[in-house]
């Protein structure tokens, strides 16, 4: 059993990602080619933003949108320190700290009611992160940021196609920003990513930043950043697209099938919340293991491979420290030390999550 089945993936779109990548190879512009303009408006009219900038990678996504909002040196951005390490390495690469909030015990997601707390006149931002596949309470994180004139950014790398109140993730903030790296749920075959905003003006900068700040050929208006994506990516995420939507609907039916699979088997490891107002698109399937070491040695053994995302939160990690107290980030430690994530592709078999609660519930 793979981790995650990408060869199945390509081979159930191979005619269509073929014929694309092959045009894109006749005609030769690999840089900013018609793949690029069409993709955007296909994710633009997927996630309902005016505008969607494509960029070469979520974590390129995340630093343009920080240079878009002119955030650097002096400034704090309010984030979660339980997440993937560009979260936090952007805000210090545009040279702004990380101010952490801790999570909900129950969803890993930023806890919202605690945000208001680490406002400060420095804060120029707030970055909450859609972990796992689910989206952060976003209606009570941007009422605060508009409470305080602040700017939020969706960290959606592991979102995309998920919903929130009926909205789509990164549509529902100042900037959304997401990624295309092959294992997220909608993926290319290298880079890439991607960036919505309905705000006219900010889709202008974002775009100049994309190109090095340039307004027009050689005429550099602000510091920017080499940040194009491929065409030949562009045309793999067209292809994929043709599926997508089936895509989003199996993987929320194999999550319900672990969710109802691991209880009824009364396997004692503790599952993540899906809020009733949202729903999950599983980037993984994560759930909270004692032992977990352990519990990973005996999947292995039993043909289940597992990851952990992630080991250590930001706030332990050497490069991303802060004066935050272990007391004000204890939830996020605790996950770090507990969770595991399970194998979780659209293309898994309806046995292959019943050999997984099977080995889960003898282990």
């Amino acid at each position: 059993m793979q981790f995650i089945d990408l060869k199945s993936q390509y081979q159930a779109v191979k005619n269509d990602i073929d014929a694309r990548i092959h045009k894109v190879l006749d005609h030769g512009q690999y840089i900013m080619g018609p793949e690029v303009a069409e993709m955007e408006q296909a994710l633009a009219a997927y996630t309902g933003a005016l505008h969607c900038i494509s960029c070469a990678s979520g974590t390129e996504a995340l630093l343009m949108s920080l240079l878009a909002l002119g955030v650097g040196p002096g400034d704090e951005v309010i984030t979660t320190p339980f997440t993937f390490a560009a979260t936090a390495e952007t805000i210090v690469l545009a040279g702004a700290t990380p101010i952490y909030v801790d999570i909900e015990a129950d969803t890993c997601l930023i806890d919202a009611t605690a945000i208001e707390s680490k406002i400060t006149p420095r804060t120029k931002a707030i970055m909450p992160v859609s972990l796992y596949g689910q989206v952060a309470d976003m209606d009570a994180i941007n009422a605060i940021a508009a409470a305080h004139g602040i700017a939020v950014i969706e960290d959606a790398a592991q979102s995309f196609g998920a919903t929130y109140k009926g909205r789509k993730s990164c549509n529902l903030s100042t900037i959304g920003c997401t990624s295309f790296f092959p294992s997220k749920p909608l993926g290319c075959y290298g880079d890439g990513g991607a960036l919505f905003t309905n705000d006219d003006a900010l889709a202008k900068i974002l775009r100049e930043i994309r190109v090095h700040g340039q307004e027009r050929r050689y005429h550099h208006v602000r510091v920017g950043v080499g940040g194009r994506m491929d065409t030949i990516q562009c045309a793999v995420v067209l292809g994929k697209l043709q599926r997508f939507e089936w895509e989003i609907e199996r993987r929320l039916k194999l999550g319900e099938m672990y969710r109802e699979g691991l209880t009824s088997a009364g396997c004692n490891a503790r599952l993540l919340v899906v809020r009733p107002d949202r729903d999950c698109v599983w980037a993984q399937y994560t759930l909270f293991v004692e032992e977990r070491e352990k519990v990973q040695q005996q999947l292995l053994a039993q043909g289940v491979p597992t990851a952990v995302h992630y080991p250590l939160s930001l706030n332990r990690q050497p490069a991303f420290r802060n004066d935050v107290s272990a007391a004000e980030t204890i939830k996020s430690h605790w996950a770090a030390a507990h969770v595991m994530s399970l194998p979780m592709s659209a293309d898994l078999q309806d046995s292959d999550i019943d050999r997984v609660v099977a080995a889960m519930a003898r282990i």
